[in-house]
């Protein structure tokens, strides 16, 4: 008999206070080879600029992700009856060095990759993407990506280092991992060191949706036309938590005024459906900042609207 896929643990099986620390307390007992999309946990903020803490984020955010249940009320999504989904653990990262920690990093994503699975990553700062890419890259070739982020992570060094959260889609360009006309960032906003700072994006063929564009508005449209852009191939989204405005989102290591809304998130994730989604991350989550948990827990529910929008999940009716 096959076994049946593995399910979140309800809270009227165990109260949502109990159980063990895992995304929707999922079993984490399934073999990767078994799965169809990989949880993964990156605890890394060697890359940060200016507040520390988003190490804490895969925890912080398995921790508030108890308040999540199995089915997605609104697009009648039904992720863990469609696919094999789990909680894989944490990349073993280098909190001494950081170099050794992007290379552990690749190197976790390319073995589970190998397994023809869709990652769905809790960040960890930025950095993390660059190497996530590189085995994306290796496995399907350059992808498309949606980034919503405040920032567009395209410097070419921090303080001389060229590898760092400011700089992984500049490096990723550098390295063939993207298909720059394939490419949409969405929020950018804040201040800059110059006024050609968003311009190098734009240069390389991306789309740049500043937040501007967002304001009082829904995005479903914007999706539609993103949809269209991005085609047919692999795409890889990447949400930096710090693209939300702080007043929805305080506890990230950069955060910038005027950011987009909880329900334009949702918009944006839920508008990636139908798009060959490889793989996905929800980064820059720093719990000490939000005592009260609420970016943990946005977070939380963020990544399951991820699962939520994964090829070959189904509807209920």
């Amino acid at each position: 008999m096959v076994a049946p896929n593995p399910q979140p643990l309800g809270g009227n099986s165990m109260p949502r206070f109990g159980g063990i620390a895992s995304f929707m307390r999922l079993p984490g007992t399934t073999p990767v080879g078994d799965l169809d999309v990989a949880v993964v946990g990156v605890p890394f903020d060697l890359g940060t600029s200016n507040r520390p803490g988003a190490r804490f984020g895969p925890r912080g955010i398995r921790a508030e992700s108890v308040l999540l249940r199995p089915y997605n009320m609104a697009t009648r999504a039904a992720p863990f009856d469609s696919l094999v989904i789990d909680d894989v653990g944490d990349v073993a990262t280098n909190p001494y060095n950081l170099l050794d920690s992007v290379a552990r990093i690749e190197d976790h994503y390319r073995g589970l990759l190998s397994n023809d699975l869709v990652t769905v990553s809790m960040g960890g700062d930025h950095t993390i993407v660059l190497p996530i890419l590189r085995a994306m890259a290796a496995e399907h070739g350059p992808v498309g990506l949606v980034h919503v982020d405040a920032h567009t992570d395209i410097n070419d060094d921090m303080f001389g280092e060229k590898i760092a959260h400011g700089t992984p889609f500049r490096r990723a360009v550098e390295e063939g991992l993207l298909d720059p006309a394939r490419v949409v960032q969405i929020g950018v906003r804040g201040t800059g060191y110059a006024a050609d700072d968003f311009d190098w994006s734009r240069q390389q063929g991306f789309r740049v949706v500043q937040v501007e564009e967002c304001w009082h508005r829904s995005l479903v449209p914007l999706m539609d036309e993103v949809r269209t852009q991005l085609g047919d191939g692999p795409v890889y989204l990447s949400f930096d938590v710090d693209g939300l405005d702080p007043a929805f989102a305080p506890g990230t290591g950069t955060p910038e005024i005027g950011g987009l809304t909880t329900i334009q998130g949702m918009e944006i994730i839920r508008g990636c459906r139908g798009l060959d989604l490889v793989g996905a991350d929800l980064v820059e989550v720093a719990p000490a900042y939000d005592t009260t948990g609420n970016t943990s827990l946005l977070a939380a529910n963020l990544l399951y609207e991820m699962l939520c929008v994964v090829p070959g999940v189904v509807t209920r009716a």
